[in-house]
């Protein structure tokens, strides 16, 4: 995680509305720092700025048909830096796919419903104490 307190976010997805109220969720009600991303081509692009977090649209062609899609973005993601923790969100509620994410090492697979902010506040959460859970395990075990 970085050394802030706050948790760098970005939030990716090809719906420009969903994508702005995903934002607007993420800055009222917790403390991040988001950068959004409207495709996959440009999250890679900067995925130097070191996110902790990736909320990720599984399909994002809404716009360009020949982008790159959710699962490629994720493969490309996970080559620059395995630790990013990526979140797959879609409007999709099909096992399979969620299954896919999770085979390419997604940390979580949400979909998009009226309850899906919540669900997504929820996963970076789980992450964020399983890693803090970790790192204290890896302290203690290095001292022993």
């Amino acid at each position: 995680m970085n050394n802030d307190k706050k948790i760098k976010l970005f939030l990716v997805d090809d719906d420009i509305v969903y994508l702005k109220l995903l934002e607007i969720e993420f800055l009222e009600n917790g403390d991040f720092d988001i950068e959004t991303y409207p495709s996959g081509e440009l999250c890679v692009a900067n995925l130097s700025h070191k996110p902790d977090f990736i909320v990720l649209d599984y399909l994002l062609d809404g716009i360009d048909k020949t982008a790159i899609n959710g699962i490629v973005t994720l493969d490309r993601i996970k080559a620059y830096n395995p630790e990013i923790a990526v979140i797959m969100l879609s409007a999709q509620d099909k096992i399979e796919v969620a299954v896919d994410c999770m085979l390419h090492n997604a940390a979580d697979y949400v979909v998009k419903s009226e309850t899906a902010f919540l669900r997504l506040k929820k996963a970076i959460n789980n992450i964020f104490h399983t890693r803090k859970v970790e790192k204290t395990l890896n302290w203690y075990m290095e001292r022993m």
